[in-house]
Parts: structure tokens; C-alpha cells; sequence
């Protein structure tokens, strides 16, 4: 299908089309070489609660963004590259269905499609894009990968103490490293994790601890842990969830709910050919 595709006029207008949905707050996506092979709305677990998120699989790239006119216009733009990327299929919940994890050093998070054929066909096509890249590049799978964050409404209470009860006055924090959430007291320490960022990030006491101990390890052993793959696309970025409550995405247009996202009638993604 790449082959196929790649050099196309047909491929470039469908480029183009994605580049102008985002506008100037995008990245540009055409380069030499790179296919559009499919795109679909997806509902991802955000920190607060599952929202509708435009995605776009190119063979090297994944984008997706906020809604904001459906095929008109998007927002918060997200490139990943693919070669960072692995798959893990989840079981269902009472709140969404046909669930899997998309997991990468920087940022990891959960996904759900409308339908179970629609989730097999787009890790399906995922692990073919990401198959590719890695017999391309000679790499490794990746093995490191950034914690998912626990959405908000998943506990009422510090998950580290299990003491502090969260409130409008007690805030709720997430730890950067094992994605728990946490309460201030717990979470007071940072600690500079260069796969992630280049400052140093919130993390709790427990994996503080985790974290120095393995630093100290390492320093006596003088040994160094290989450079974590880096990619020079613009928009990749370190947070595991801190895009996903930005006000402009209240503003988008009203979506239908679960009940009417999850029926076998409609289908939310496609794939080109």
C-alpha cells in the first residue's frame, strides 16, 4: 500500500487536506516518502475523562489532535514517531470499549474505537507501519516506556497514603513516573528524567526513592544506559497526559454519546488504499 501510494497526487491532496484542518498551530507533514494511510476519530482516556481525538496514520508518523469542526478543523496537534511505538490490547470497562494502549518512551496512553473491527484494523495497521520502520532502521523495539497516567475520577483518595481524600481545596497530582494519583504531600520531591524531559518532574515518594536508589547503583558501577531513541519531529512531546484538558477542547462540537459512538451501524475510521 505504500508503495503504491507514495509519490501520488491522490496521497498529497490527502496530506495537504490534514495540514490545512490544523492550520498554522500544525506541523507540516509532507516530506519525501511519507503516505497517509488512514485516519479516524478514536476516544482517548484523558486525565479527566475520555474525549474524542482525531487520528491520522502515516507510515512513519501518528498525529492526532482536538475537534474542534469535524473535517475542518483541528487543534493541539501530537506527532509520534512510529518506530517508538508498541501496542497492548485492554480489556473493556463499563465506560469504554475496544480498548488498547499506544506506549512510547515520552508519552503513553489509552485509546478506544467505536467497533472491534475498526480496533483490529487500526493495530493491525499500526504493527505493519511499526514492523516496517524497525526492518528499515535496524532497530530494537522499544522497551521503555512512559507511564500511562490514572484519569482523576479513578480514585477519591491519595493512591500512595490512602489517607489524604481529594476535594475542590485538595488538589489531586499525578507522580511522572508511575502515573499514580497522588496528594501534594506525597509528591513533593522532583526528580530529572532526561527520557521525558529535560527538567526535573514531579514524582512520589516511593518511586523518589526507586529513582535514587537506581541512580546510586548505577554511579557505582559507572555504567551508562544507552541514549533513549530520539526524534527531531517537531511536536513530540515528554507529558503523559498534560495535553488532554486544554480549554479550547470544551468548545468543540457536540459529540454522540457512548452509547451511539459504539454501535456496529457506523464506522469512525478508514483506511486508504
Amino acid at each position: 500500500m505504500v508503495d503504491h501510494l507514495a509519490n501520488t497526487e491522490i496521497n498529497s491532496q490527502r496530506i495537504a487536506a490534514v495540514e490545512n484542518c490544523f492550520g498554522a498551530s500544525g506541523q507540516p507533514l509532507a516530506v519525501p516518502g511519507r503516505v497517509l494511510l488512514g485516519e479516524g476519530i478514536l476516544t482517548k482516556e484523558c486525565r479527566k475523562k475520555p474525549k474524542p481525538r482525531i487520528f491520522f496514520l502515516f507510515n512513519d508518523i501518528l498525529v492526532y489532535g482536538s475537534i474542534v469542526i469535524n473535517k475542518r478543523k483541528y487543534n493541539s496537534q501530537h506527532i509520534i514517531p512510529l518506530e517508538d511505538v508498541t501496542l497492548e490490547t485492554l480489556p473493556d470497562t463499563l465506560q469504554m470499549k475496544n480498548r488498547w494502549m499506544i506506549k512510547t518512551s515520552k508519552k503513553s496512553f489509552v485509546v478506544s474505537a467505536a467497533s472491534l473491527t475498526e480496533r483490529k484494523e487500526w493495530i493491525s495497521h499500526l504493527e505493519e507501519c511499526i514492523r516496517h520502520l524497525l526492518t528499515k532502521t535496524g532497530r530494537q523495539p522499544s522497551t521503555e516506556h512512559a507511564a500511562p497516567w490514572i484519569p482523576d475520577k479513578a480514585t477519591d483518595i491519595c493512591m500512595r497514603c490512602t489517607q489524604t481524600k481529594f476535594s475542590t481545596l485538595t488538589r489531586r497530582h499525578h507522580c511522572r513516573k508511575c502515573g499514580f494519583v497522588v496528594c501534594a504531600d506525597c509528591s513533593r520531591q522532583r526528580f530529572l528524567m532526561p527520557r521525558l524531559s529535560p527538567k526535573p518532574l514531579r514524582v512520589c515518594n516511593l518511586c523518589y526513592r526507586q529513582l535514587l536508589a537506581e541512580k546510586k547503583k548505577e554511579a557505582e558501577a559507572d555504567h551508562r544506559q544507552p541514549e533513549p531513541i530520539r526524534s527531531d519531529i517537531a511536536g513530540y512531546e515528554p507529558s503523559s497526559g498534560d495535553d488532554s484538558d486544554k480549554s479550547d477542547d470544551d468548545k468543540a462540537d457536540q459529540w454522540p454519546a457512548d452509547t451511539e459512538f459504539y454501535t456496529s451501524e457506523v464506522s469512525w475510521s478508514s483506511f486508504h488504499s
